[in-house]
């Protein structure tokens, strides 16, 4: 229970919401609200398959669209001969929504997570969008954050290219500690939340203070990786101190989640005080960073 419960909170700080179900409204002063992406090493049989996990042909209005070798040097700078199988469907939402991350065929994503998506996509700018993850093979699913990107630009909106290339780090690096580094997708989630946290709170302005913030988080919650993992970190977490990100949007996405993770909680038969000391604690970290930013804007 208590290993649960921690887990539970360090996540609130990735301002993300895990395909809780709950309503939401869909933008509709959008040319295409849906956009569906796929890739284009799929076969006919498999793009087919792909478009019924989607349920593309539910939708009333879709725009569709294929993720290329192409795209994935555009959007992140990567590798030209990447097989692309992962696919998505990307629907908008009204201002204030967030983003939300469901993975259809979660057997087959191998190495993403949705909070992993979910934080990368924040990173890389992308607001308010309920996104849908599938895959009729097993792949790492990496690949449909490119065609995340690809879609959500479709839209009119504008990326910025050094921010996308940092999520895609942040993607790759979050899931190389996972796979590599000997601890758990839950423990990187907790780290990564940790970090963010502390760069709110500290401002650093230096790559020496982002490193002692890494190496006192890891010290704080008990994680001994190797000095090449800790210089992944070190280099992730400076670029993403560089990014002009502004952290105050990071309200109504924390009160949100707050609700549905109480909600869900209660679901689950867990006692009204611990639900109590949870929406507690998440209304701290919401205090704390909504004063961070009125300080920094008054200064």
């Amino acid at each position: 229970m208590k290993r649960m419960l921690k887990t539970i909170l360090f996540i609130a700080l990735f301002t993300f919401v895990l395909g809780i179900p709950q309503t939401y409204a869909v933008k509709e002063d959008t040319e295409h609200r849906v956009i569906a992406v796929y890739g284009e090493a799929l076969s006919p049989e498999q793009l087919a398959e792909t478009k019924k996990l989607l349920k593309v042909d539910e939708e009333d209005d879709v725009l569709e669209l294929t993720v290329t070798a192409e795209d994935i040097v555009k959007y992140i700078n990567g590798d030209p001969n990447s097989n692309m199988y992962s696919s998505a469907k990307i629907t908008k939402l009204d201002e204030g929504q967030g983003i939300r991350v469901i993975q259809i065929t979660p057997q087959n994503i191998t190495q993403v997570t949705n909070e992993m998506y979910a934080n990368a996509l924040i990173t890389a700018g992308v607001t308010d969008a309920m996104v849908e993850v599938a895959s009729p093979i097993p792949v790492t699913g990496h690949s449909a954050l490119t065609g995340i990107f690809k879609a959500y630009e479709s839209t009119g909106e504008t990326l910025d290219s050094a921010r996308l290339e940092v999520a895609d780090e942040e993607l790759n690096v979050a899931t190389k500690l996972a796979e590599e580094a000997g601890i758990s997708d839950e423990q990187v989630s907790e780290l990564l939340a940790a970090i963010k946290q502390a760069i709110a709170e500290q401002k650093p302005v230096t790559r020496e203070e982002v490193e002692q913030i890494v190496e006192e988080k890891l010290n704080e919650l008990g994680i001994q990786i190797s000095e090449e993992y800790k210089q992944l970190l070190f280099d992730l977490f400076d670029k993403i101190r560089n990014l002009d990100i502004d952290f105050s949007e990071l309200k109504g996405q924390l009160e949100q989640l707050a609700s549905s993770i109480k909600e869900q909680l209660k679901e689950s038969g867990i006692d009204e005080g611990i639900l109590q000391k949870i929406g507690n604690f998440l209304k701290g970290i919401l205090d704390a960073i909504v004063n961070f930013f009125k300080d920094l804007l008054d200064s």
